[in-house]
């Protein structure tokens, strides 16, 4: 089995889901995809037979102050055709709402709760959203880029 190109996996998607996507080509083509057209779009990333993305190396949580938005750029790989490829879907950052992935890629649990974590996002659907690197009574968000540090938690100075 031979590896996609990433214009063919575009081709292959915009053919698929239409509207709900919108091609990305360039030095790291991906696709955008609708919030709400996610989890079919990830299943069938992993099931179609010549694509097999069985793998998801990564969620990356982006934050554009520009456009008021918040980005989760998912990573994947096919162990299978050794080709790789992105999606990323991009929510208002003051409604950060996206369906979870972890049906689909079981790795996607922690990424997902890492991003809900630094960022915010929240990944509807989760089996178990919450915090998983800071305390649960941290407040905000620490990598948004509008959050202002505390001056200390929890009597310790920050």
């Amino acid at each position: 089995m031979n590896a996609m190109t990433a214009d063919e996996i575009i081709a292959t998607l915009v053919a698929r889901f239409g509207a709900t996507v919108t091609a990305a080509p360039g030095a790291y083509p991906h696709v955008v995809v609708a919030p709400a057209a996610l989890v079919e779009l990830a299943t069938f990333l992993r099931d179609e037979a010549d694509l097999r993305f069985d793998m998801l190396r990564s969620i990356t949580a982006i934050d554009d102050p520009k456009e008021n938005r918040l980005t989760a750029a998912y990573d994947l790989i096919s162990t299978v055709h050794r080709h790789a490829f992105a999606v990323k879907v991009s929510v208002a950052k003051d409604s950060p709402r996206i369906p979870s992935a972890a049906g689909v890629w079981p790795a996607a649990e922690w990424h997902e709760r890492e991003a809900y974590d630094l960022m915010g996002i929240v990944f509807d659907g989760h089996p178990d959203l919450r915090r998983i690197l800071l305390p649960d009574d941290w407040q905000g968000h620490p990598l948004r880029k509008d959050y202002v540090f505390p001056k200390e938690y929890g009597g310790i100075p920050c």
